[in-house]
């Protein structure tokens, strides 16, 4: 391959890694699109989904902290500061999926956003060093994640005394492990998608 053909193969790979992008349905950008890595395990919650949570956050979504425990497209997090959430902190493994959502937040002129490439449950095995008000866990599938995820934000502090906890998971899941604490409040299933909301009780 020569060297015009060999950039002009890279250049086309590049075009190719954004594959999709997701909408900011609501708030101070809302209609904003945002590009997303075409990357396997990376599901953004759909719109509709979407809709069905923030109107069950409705009237805790302002001034709230926010953490996005697997963040992919960032969709949940970037949600929640388009309606005025205080700040969000999003976890992410992959290096690529994480520069993409720094370019993101940059696009978004957020300040407030806070992007750190990490395992997950690795970090959560750590003692807080701040809480929260609203957790997403909203995993890849078929991981096993969300027990180890939970347990480890109860056990390390991670949660304020009213904290609430939206679970996405695949429809066919029915064993996870919860804190005792965590009451639902709210549950629907769309598709292969079941998604719950929790809130924690001391």
């Amino acid at each position: 391959m020569g060297r015009n053909q060999q950039a002009k193969y890279h250049e086309r790979n590049k075009k190719t890694e954004k594959t999709g992008f997701i909408r900011l349905i609501s708030g101070k950008w809302r209609g904003k699109k945002l590009p997303v890595k075409n990357k396997e395990g990376l599901r953004p919650t759909t719109d509709r989904t979407k809709e069905t949570l923030f109107n069950w956050l409705m009237h805790d979504i302002r001034d709230s902290n926010c953490l996005d425990c697997f963040s992919g497209s960032g969709s949940l997090a970037f949600e929640a500061l388009s309606r005025f959430a205080n700040k969000a902190l999003l976890l992410e493994r992959d290096k690529q999926v994480a520069t993409q959502l720094k370019e993101n937040l940059t696009i978004l002129k957020a300040d407030n956003g806070i992007i750190l490439e990490t395992d997950s449950i690795d970090y959560l095995q750590k003692k807080a060093n701040q809480q929260f008000d609203i957790v997403f866990v909203d995993p890849p599938f078929n991981k096993g994640l969300i027990t180890p995820c939970c347990q480890a934000l109860e056990q390390n502090n991670y949660l304020m005394p009213q904290a609430i906890i939206y679970i996405e998971m695949e429809i066919q899941l029915t064993d996870i492990d919860l804190p005792t604490n965590w009451q639902l409040l709210k549950e629907k299933k769309t598709g292969q998608v079941s998604y719950q909301l929790y809130q924690r009780k001391i």
